[in-house]
């Protein structure tokens, strides 16, 4: 497992799942070209790219071309790794037929070709983990965040406040909180 400090953003669920079993780190799917108009995702990744950067890992065809350049696009000034997977011919074997252009995505990728990439775009050995104290479940709970009366609404206001989407559940505010913040910055983050 390689672990990285940044955030992964990739087209879908499935590449999602081929990347959980080569790295150690929070992976966004877009949900394809579903990126286009979900201004919360869009809101997340550019919070993301500010704080801690992202890793950009899209499909080599036209599609991933697309998505990958809105991604560059709503990120603003945030900082961007760009991840190229090869062009390699071939179908994905969850899929009865190969895609419009032929080529293998993310999800057809072997954890020896995605460790390539990595290298190649200087990713790997370059981030460490953080130091210091993660947040916790129990520190969401006893910021009110989570398991508490109004704990949901106070959830939602503390992600409004940082530009996050709203409908984060616990879990998914807890692993973005940990890409975000240092234990020092939550606690300063709650006043």
């Amino acid at each position: 497992m390689i672990r990285l400090e940044q955030p992964v953003i990739v087209e879908g669920k499935y590449d999602k799942i081929t990347l959980e079993n080569v790295i150690d780190a929070l992976i966004i799917p877009t949900n394809g070209f579903g990126i286009f108009k979900d201004r919360e995702k869009c809101e997340l990744i550019r919070t993301l790219a500010k704080r801690s950067g992202i890793i950009i890992m899209t499909d080599s065809d036209s599609a991933g071309a697309m998505i990958r350049a809105h991604i560059k696009k709503i990120s603003g000034d945030g900082r961007i790794i760009n991840v190229y997977v090869p062009c390699l011919k071939g179908k994905e074997k969850r899929k009865s037929t190969q895609s419009r252009e032929g080529l293998l995505g993310v999800e057809g990728m072997t954890p020896e070709i995605i460790t390539k990439a990595l290298e190649r775009s200087g990713v790997c050995g370059k981030y460490i983990e953080k130091k210091g104290k993660k947040i916790t479940k129990t520190d969401m709970y006893l910021a009110g965040l989570s398991g508490g009366e109004n704990s949901s609404e106070k959830r939602r206001e503390y992600l409004k406040k940082l530009s996050l989407p709203e409908n984060l559940s616990p879990n998914a505010m807890l692993d973005i909180l940990n890409t975000i913040f240092t234990y020092e910055e939550f606690i300063l983050s709650l006043q």
